[in-house]
């Protein structure tokens, strides 16, 4: 059955009800990439296929434990080395609408900017439609608070029944300074307050980003530039408080990695980098959290996993679990 993805019930597994694609350039590559987003059956998780490479292993599944770089965006790989970077624009989206499997192939290293924002990956679910699949899903149930730091920034997670976001940020520059968001990201609060915030850069990083062969493919049509007191951008702010909006999409998506999660989250002058490091603090503590099914809030096993990291229990995405 194809459903409307505002009435979708999120205690069931959930894939796109047909395949669809988009294109555009990667925004630190400068590369024009094409993404296609294919339904994929209960219990595959999100795997991410570079059909651009045929000579070793070429699919990439979502994972915490995957997370390779965390430097200006969110990079996962496989065993083999191969990878595909900024991907939390469409997590955050993914996590917002209740996907759980779909096959993604990208025909290179990271995923098109589009416009800086997580709406056109909204738009393209939305075009698709959604399909309840007859499987239970499987929340991260968050047991007891977590906490960590780095240099000034801080992030902490919390009990709660739901997923709940806490965002501050305080930058020098006077056009960003101190902003703060909560947020509760059903579907409605992210299309309304979150989906369409762009990501941002301040002037004097992008040459410095450009030197180190990022933000090739930058521009006022996918960021924010940001000089002082001026937002650089013809067109100005899509709200007063367009930076801290993405920034709690950017920890939307980041924290989607590890899959459906209940919990409050909050950040201080957070990033990729620190919301990482959030989710391998939760996972690394087995008293932290626990597998449950909304409808019935039972516990599901965990089992050893074998991590990139050498961490154990990270994820989850590729355990077996007993049905209930």
């Amino acid at each position: 059955m194809t459903i409307d993805v505002s009435v979708i019930p999120v205690q069931r597994q959930a894939t796109l009800s047909r395949s669809i694609e988009c294109e555009g350039v990667s925004l630190h590559g400068g590369q024009n990439v094409r993404l296609v987003l294919k339904p994929a059956p209960v219990n595959t998780g999100i795997v991410f296929v570079r059909v651009d490479v045929s000579c070793i292993e070429n699919h990439i599944a979502v994972r915490a434990d995957a997370v390779t770089d965390v430097k200006r965006c969110t990079t996962i790989s496989n065993m083999a080395g191969i990878q595909v970077s900024t991907i939390e624009h469409l997590m955050a989206a993914f996590s917002a609408v209740g996907i759980d499997n779909l096959t993604i192939e990208i025909d290179g290293p990271e995923l098109p900017a589009l416009d800086g924002s997580a709406e056109p990956f909204l738009r393209l679910i939305e075009q698709a439609g959604i399909v309840s699949q007859p499987e239970p899903r499987r929340y991260i149930k968050v047991l007891k608070p977590v906490e960590v730091q780095i240099g000034d920034a801080y992030a902490r997670i919390d009990p709660y029944s739901c997923l709940y976001l806490d965002v501050t940020i305080n930058f020098t520059e006077a056009a960003i300074g101190l902003q703060r968001i909560e947020i509760e990201p059903d579907v409605k609060t992210f299309r309304e307050r979150m989906a369409s915030a762009r990501t941002f850069a301040r002037a004097h990083e992008v040459v410095a980003l450009r030197e180190a062969g990022l933000s090739l493919g930058g521009s006022y049509d996918n960021a924010i530039v940001v000089d002082g007191s001026k937002v650089l951008n013809p067109g100005g702010l899509r709200f007063a408080d367009e930076f801290v909006r993405h920034k709690a999409l950017d920890l939307l998506g980041d924290m989607y990695i590890g899959g459906p999660l209940l919990g409050r989250v909050t950040t201080i002058r957070g990033g990729h980098a620190l919301n990482h490091q959030l989710l391998l603090a939760l996972f690394a503590d087995s008293k932290a959290w626990k597998f449950t099914h909304l409808a019935t809030a039972q516990k599901m096993p965990k089992t050893k996993l074998e991590s990139v990291s050498g961490l154990e229990g990270v994820s989850g995405l590729e355990e077996t679990v007993s049905p209930l």
